[in-house]
């Protein structure tokens, strides 16, 4: 992780730790370090989703690259996986998305697309960094500024992508939750052209309510919404719009390592998973290895973090990774995770088969797991690999669980978190562990205080 960069672009607190300025300071440095046209200029795409922030970030921001002399277009609010599509379709040379995601509105962030609509290349990451915080490279604006313009048909041509990518979904009652973010722009068109009905829940953004009490982080609501109205299906979005879960027709939340479950054995079925492999990550459940292991295919953990997914899918040739969070990737389709793609194609295989969500999602178990955020700054973070105290508490709970499951923990690459997290074929045990474990941790951090 670098100094300014995490496991998902530059994140933080806006007004504190992202600023306007360090905003315009990354428009300027990303295009010092952005391969050059015949022309010597460089073409960025600008989008963001609804924070009551991320227009005055996109503002600096592309007051940065347009007095470095890059030129800038600003398609507004749309989804992250739209931004790194339309980089490509258009031949950008890099995009960027304002967007914190899944956390609350009070934070920001900023994430790069290259060219090739994959997240930005940890050496370019860090090129930005030096030009930013080690001051190299002393900035002299262009001679020639850059221009600003925008794109009005961006979020048109995207939404008709979604639609081809499903067959028609008549029929089907869905509900859809978009976290009063990026999705409330497209989502209602993207499924009602393919022919579902729609209910929708949370689609009125008002900057300062997104994600709150709604979206992929809070399911209660598209719970109701599925089991009130008699719904075949719901599907809940992030902030940004590149996650997606999905509530079945009794109310039943289907996560990602479900989800995962479900693509994996329909495209193993048409022949079509790539190195008959699934790539999860070492957060994904239990049951989801013990899923591949009957079906004879081949699952392979990473790092938690969808870039971590995405690199392994690339340099293995495969198809199909995620995470139990809802960041599924589907490599033939998508340089990133996309939530609405993602819910084009479970609810196309719903159609198709004929069978509802809870009898596809009867394909695997879920074992429990059991997961407590602990606050944590920079230093509290370093701890769990420095502190020998923290080292023994953990030993020791790791005896304890024995051959019951497995204990994770692990700093968050996106929040000031350590999350610690248990999972065992005895609900119980992993429980009072996972408690236990995480008290201990917790109050030894603020002894270190």
């Amino acid at each position: 992780m670098g100094r300014l960069f995490g496991t998902d672009g530059i994140r933080g607190v806006v007004g504190s730790e992202l600023t306007t300025e360090l905003a315009r300071l990354v428009g300027r440095a990303l295009v010092g370090v952005l391969p050059k046209g015949d022309d010597g200029r460089s073409f960025i795409l600008v989008g963001m989703d609804t924070r009551i922030s991320s227009g005055m970030l996109a503002d600096s921001l592309i007051e940065g690259i347009c007095e470095a002399g890059g030129d800038a277009v600003n398609i507004e609010v749309c989804s992250t996986p739209a931004v790194a599509y339309l980089v490509r379709k258009h031949r950008f040379d890099a995009g960027v998305m304002i967007s914190a995601s899944h956390n609350p509105w009070e934070y920001n962030g900023i994430k790069i697309f290259g060219a090739d609509g994959f997240k930005l290349n940890d050496l370019l990451e860090e090129r930005i960094e030096e030009l930013i915080l080690d001051g190299k490279d002393e900035f002299i604006p262009a001679e020639i500024p850059g221009s600003l313009k925008y794109i009005d048909s961006a979020i048109e041509e995207y939404t008709e992508y979604l639609i081809g990518c499903g067959v028609s979904l008549k029929g089907l009652r869905i509900g859809i939750d978009c976290a009063n973010g990026s999705a409330a722009s497209t989502a209602e068109r993207v499924f009602s052209g393919l022919g579902a009905e729609c209910c929708m829940l949370a689609d009125q953004p008002n900057g300062t309510n997104i994600n709150k009490g709604c979206g992929s982080t809070h399911l209660e609501g598209i719970k109701a919404l599925v089991k009130e109205n008699g719904l075949d299906v719901g599907i809940a979005f992030d902030g940004d719009a590149d996650r997606c879960l999905a509530i079945d027709e009794t109310g039943r939340e289907i996560d990602g390592d479900f989800i995962l479950a479900i693509l994996a054995s329909k495209l193993k079925d048409e022949g079509r998973l790539s190195g008959n492999t699934l790539v999860g990550t070492v957060m994904s459940n239990l049951g989801l290895v013990k899923f591949c292991e009957r079906n004879g295919i081949d699952f392979l953990a990473t790092r938690v973090g969808d870039r971590y997914v995405l690199e392994a899918l690339n340099e293995r040739g495969l198809s199909l990774g995620g995470e139990q969070s809802g960041h599924i990737i589907l490599r033939e389709l998508s340089t990133t995770g996309d939530g609405q793609l993602t819910a084009v194609y479970l609810l196309s295989h719903i159609k198709e088969s004929g069978k509802s969500l809870s009898t596809l999602a009867t394909i695997m178990k879920k074992y429990p797991q059991y997961m407590i955020n602990l606050h944590a700054d920079a230093d509290g973070k370093s701890a769990l690999k420095t502190d020998e105290v923290i080292k023994e508490i953990i030993a020791e709970s790791e005896k304890e669980m024995g051959e019951h499951g497995r204990i994770l923990i692990r700093p968050s690459g996106t929040e000031p978190l350590i999350r610690v997290m248990t999972e065992g074929d005895d609900p119980e045990i992993a429980e009072r562990i996972c408690k236990d474990l995480s008290q201990r941790i917790e109050k030894r951090l603020k002894e270190l205080k």
